[in-house]
């Protein structure tokens, strides 16, 4: 699908420029703003305040922005950065991103981040990948934003199981002490940065460890939300 240069991926109409991957038109289809909670990122009446299910139990972070529902057309385009090896898209798909976090910061009480970190692989798994998608978005992200980016913040220390075969609640055991910190984040306004987010167990294990080591502040960025 991504082998004729200048052609949009999803409608095929020809690019003003080709490296961006996507056309105006399907851009503006696939960052359209959703109703969620900008806690949680699940759905919600109100896109500036909590919801109650935030309320009642907040989530280890603070900010979750998305680029949307992990449904058609970008859940395609993600499965192909992550399974079919297409590293190349990862500038595209950071590009949503951005865009998607340029809508975010007009919101009340955005903190503007110090440093993005990337979800990180067991490096056998990362091995037979060939690459870290968390962390090519990141890099990305970097060159964009201009936030501080360092690759070797979180370690894996441990292999876990994959994820997308268990339940909630063995999801968040599986990722029990599967991380470990080796820079100094004391008063920082971090960033975790991922591809997708279902239950939040990963990305919520590493805000935890972030918040006791003394980070000020943990958003979560990702491509996708399952809401």
């Amino acid at each position: 699908m991504l082998t004729v240069p200048g052609l949009c991926w999803l409608c095929r109409m020809p690019l003003a420029v080709t490296h961006w991957g996507l056309c105006s038109c399907c851009t503006r289809a696939v960052v359209a703003p959703l109703s969620v909670c900008p806690c949680c990122g699940l759905p919600a009446a109100s896109q500036t305040l909590p919801c109650g299910r935030c309320l009642q139990k907040p989530p280890p972070w603070q900010r979750l922005v998305a680029v949307s529902d992990y449904a058609l057309p970008l859940s395609m385009l993600v499965h192909q950065f992550k399974f079919v090896r297409r590293p190349e898209m990862a500038k595209t798909l950071a590009r949503l991103l951005v865009l998607a976090v340029i809508n975010a910061r007009r919101a009340p009480m955005w903190q503007k981040p110090d440093m993005l970190i990337s979800v990180p692989l067991y490096r056998h798994r990362q091995w037979r990948r060939g690459y870290n998608q968390s962390d090519l978005l990141c890099r990305a992200l970097n060159h964009w934003l201009g936030c501080r980016y360092e690759q070797s913040a979180i370690v894996r220390i441990r292999a876990t199981s994959i994820q997308h075969h268990l339940s909630a609640r063995l999801r968040k055991r599986n990722l029990k002490n599967a991380f470990r910190l080796e820079l100094p984040v004391q008063g920082l306004h971090m960033v975790i940065v991922d591809d997708v987010v279902t239950t939040g167990s990963t990305v919520g294990e590493i805000s935890r460890l972030l918040l006791r080591n003394g980070a000020a502040s943990v958003q979560v960025w990702c491509l996708c939300r399952t809401l």
